[in-house]
């Protein structure tokens, strides 16, 4: 990816997340409901819901508060949570480190696991297997990660209790550190106790957000690869004698991978905002447990907040598997 292309980028970027912005500072207040009314207690007067309006900035018109929300924005003032009190930039930080590891796990499992699946369905290809593999992925397709949720808390959290139905990490292990970022501060300082068990905690949030995203991986690279088993490169190295794996593993996945990096960065922004249900279901605090909890309460600082953390990590998602897909494929570059 070039200089400038990047810079293109960048401010397409920069003009998409002043929209999202806009959007859902105007949408939060069109929408029926008053937030200061759900706070206020019910032998309130009219000056004090009138003070607690002046004091969150709600008096004043859309253009003024919508002017007055971008400049401390810009000056790193996210405002403060009207329901908990506490300063949103705050908030986002503390909860933002869980949905970002949970995420990046399901990701790499769903990587992994997708990847698995279609190199073994392309050399099963003509084999029996084949229909089975993809009645089996189609099957995984279908299902949607709450669903997913749904059943494993079911399976493995009540009729066979192995993992911990809710939460990110026991509290008695939790002691000591120094970040949000649980399991890679254990890696890199081999707490491996903190290890085991955030990782018992994450296992089935990272399956229910994962599967449905492996099974769409596995069926976009199976069709990448069939493609490009058929291409003359291909049968070249089949004449040389090279094995069919070989052929898979290093001749066609090299050249069908670049079509499913760029999908999969698409499919990771609808993972990421899937988290919103899945943490809720685990009761996993991260930003998508908050998300739903800002909502009920009308909570406008926290929402707005949430929003264009959502909005900023679809963006430079979709910005790293771009370049992702130019470094595989510098013809698709541009």
């Amino acid at each position: 990816m070039t200089s400038l292309s990047l810079l293109n980028r960048l401010a397409m970027a920069l003009i998409t997340l002043f929209g999202v912005a806009v959007i859902v500072f105007v949408l939060l207040r069109v929408v029926p409901g008053d937030p200061v009314a759900m706070m206020i207690s019910p032998g309130a007067s009219e000056a004090d819901i009138a003070a607690l309006r002046a004091h969150y900035g709600l008096d004043a018109s859309l253009s003024v508060q919508f002017a007055v929300w971008m400049k401390a924005i810009l000056s790193g003032d996210f405002g403060t949570s009207i329901s908990l009190h506490r300063d949103v930039l705050e908030l986002l930080a503390e909860r933002l480190p869980a949905t970002l590891e949970l995420a990046g796990a399901a990701l790499v499992f769903a990587v992994m696991l997708g990847l698995f699946i279609a190199v073994f369905a392309t050399l099963t290809s003509r084999t029996r297997l084949a229909p089975l593999v993809d009645t089996l992925n189609g099957l995984f397709l279908a299902v949607p990660d709450f669903i997913w949720a749904l059943a494993l808390v079911l399976v493995f959290g009540v009729l066979m209790p192995v993992f911990p139905l809710s939460g990110r990490i026991n509290p008695d292990v939790q002691e000591g550190f120094h970040t949000q970022f649980f399991l890679l501060e254990s890696l890199l300082t081999l707490r491996f106790s903190s290890l085991v068990d955030i990782s018992m905690h994450m296992i089935m949030p990272v399956l229910a957000l994962g599967l449905p995203l492996a099974s769409i991986i596995t069926k976009v690279l199976k069709q990448a690869l069939a493609e490009a088993m058929v291409q003359d490169y291909i049968l070249l190295a089949r004449l040389k004698g090279m094995s069919r794996l070989r052929l898979v593993l290093q001749e066609a996945l090299r050249n069908a991978i670049g079509p499913t990096i760029a999908l999969t960065g698409v499919q990771f922004t609808f993972l990421i905002g899937g988290t919103v249900i899945v943490e809720r279901i685990f009761a996993y605090p991260g930003i998508g447990n908050m998300a739903i909890d800002a909502v009920i309460n009308r909570d406008l600082p926290l929402i707005q907040g949430l929003v264009l953390v959502f909005g900023a990590m679809f963006i430079l998602v979709n910005l790293a598997s771009d370049a992702l897909v130019a470094w595989f494929n510098p013809r698709m570059e541009g």
